[in-house]
């Protein structure tokens, strides 16, 4: 079996769940982002509702990153706003971003490579620790607990992502599928309202990307979390998305449906191809 057909029968058995979209969660309007003289992103505006996957497309170059870094703090735009949940931001910093609850893979892999998978999983579990370093150390009392009560969290992420048999393996020692698994595993840690993955599927072979594919869908249907996400690999993001925004030179040139970016003349003239 293809790997569309499997991935439509995924998105079918998803859709089957009757899972709600809900209200806007998150709002980008009119953001602008220069380098010097460089206009990455040119009067962008898009909204992400609850619940739903919506992916950001776009030749390389695009844009696309410099998207997601605006909206995870790592860029300050200079014009434009972004709505988290009615909070209105000009510009919020990456932790302030995290502490809300907005999550962050990145394209290029930061594990801690000498650590073992279940480790660096934990690492995502930072803000939500309320014990001081020096308890922590000393791991008694109240602040072991607490530790076990992350483990354990992180217990359930590592069964839901499937890697039980690497969990005491350091990450540099895993394949780059699995290496790409942990570092979402490490973004789910945190109890994310908000995913932002970007190309999470980059670099993979077909059943990698078929796998990482349904963990995608899973999170979103199983955790209910809402799901912002950069790929390049079109036959992925038309089956497992609901709504597709279009970037192409920093300007947005289409929005809507898979069907309807699809068959947008100005999306196949600047990506997809006359092919498609």
């Amino acid at each position: 079996m293809s790997t569309t057909t499997d991935l439509s029968a995924a998105r079918a058995e998803t859709a089957a769940s009757a899972k709600k979209i809900g209200d806007v969660i998150l709002e980008v309007k009119n953001i602008s982002l220069r380098f010097g003289g460089v206009n990455a992103l040119t009067d962008i505006s898009f909204d992400v509702k609850e619940h739903e996957i919506r992916a950001i497309i776009g030749p390389n170059g695009a844009g696309k990153s410099s998207m997601l870094n605006c909206i995870n703090g790592v860029y300050t735009p200079q014009e434009g706003t972004i709505t988290f949940r009615g909070q209105t931001f000009d510009h919020m910093n990456s932790r302030q971003v995290a502490e809300m609850g907005v999550a962050r893979t990145f394209q290029n892999l930061a594990l801690f490579k000498g650590m073992s998978v279940i480790d660096n999983i934990m690492t995502g579990r930072n803000l939500r620790i309320k014990s001081n370093l020096f308890m922590q150390a000393l791991r008694v009392g109240p602040a072991a607990r607490e530790e076990a009560q992350h483990r354990e969290f992180v217990e359930h992420i590592i069964d839901f992502l499937e890697i039980q048999a690497h969990r005491k393996t350091p990450v540099g020692q895993l394949p780059y599928g699995l290496q790409k698994r942990v570092d979402l595993g490490r973004a789910l840690a945190m109890e994310p309202q908000v995913l932002l993955l970007d190309e999470p599927m980059a670099g993979m072979n077909v059943e990698e990307k078929q796998d990482m594919s349904r963990f995608v869908l899973d999170v979103n249907d199983e955790f209910g979390t809402t799901v912002v996400l950069i790929e390049h690999d079109m036959s992925v993001v038309m089956d497992i998305s609901d709504r597709v925004v279009v970037l192409d030179y920093g300007k947005k040139i289409g929005d809507g449906t898979p069907n309807e970016v699809r068959n947008n003349e100005d999306v196949i003239s600047a990506y997809l191809g006359t092919s498609h």
